[in-house]
């Protein structure tokens, strides 16, 4: 997600800045710096007589920044909590008399994520369940090196792979999407 690593980074950068300022802070307390600097006020300088002389409008904007920087902070939380439609656990079909047996969404895509990587040409595997519990829909990115032969590939996970994932969630008419992507080359979709 873009959004996502745009705020992570800026963020990141916020967190280093404001770390950088704490440690010159304390070693400017330490006397690093030497005894004429540890001893002078934190905004006795030219900048803050200019502020104070003619600039009225630097705090409200600092301000409107701290409240931006605030806002960008509270989107990125809240994509991030929010954002997906991943499921954690997935019902599988059987006999409920003893209760309802669940799966942890995770084991099923990294059971096929390993059964794919391991057929040849396969670079790399992404797999994830969406939708509801009951009703789960499956997402399949296989990455191929660059000499793949893709429609191979492509018949191989369709008769081996995903017909296991189905047979293992009990579902034979489960919706799988694949997208294969070739690496810094070509790419295909396969739906």
């Amino acid at each position: 997600m873009h959004a996502d690593r745009v705020n992570r980074a800026a963020l990141a950068i916020l967190g280093l800045l404001l770390l950088a300022l704490g440690v010159s802070g304390i070693l400017l307390g330490a006397g690093v710096f030497g005894d004429h600097a540890a001893h002078r006020k934190l905004l006795d300088n030219s900048v803050s007589h200019f502020i104070g002389a003619h600039g009225g409008w630097v705090w409200p904007a600092v301000a409107v920044v701290a409240v931006v920087i605030a806002l960008l902070s509270l989107r990125w939380l809240l994509t991030i909590l929010f954002s997906t439609g991943r499921l954690a656990d997935i019902t599988v079909a059987g006999d409920h008399s003893a209760g309802r047996t669940t799966l942890t969404s995770t084991a099923l895509g990294d059971a096929l994520s390993g059964e794919i990587e391991s057929y040849r040409g396969v670079h790399s595997t992404r797999t994830h369940l969406v939708g509801e519990p009951t009703n789960p829909q499956l997402a399949v990115t296989v990455n191929t090196d660059r000499n793949a032969d893709l429609a191979a590939l492509r018949r191989h996970i369709e008769a081996n792979a995903l017909p296991h994932a189905r047979h293992a969630l009990g579902v034979p008419d489960l919706p799988i999407r694949l997208d294969i992507t070739v690496t810094k080359q070509r790419s295909a979709r396969v739906t």
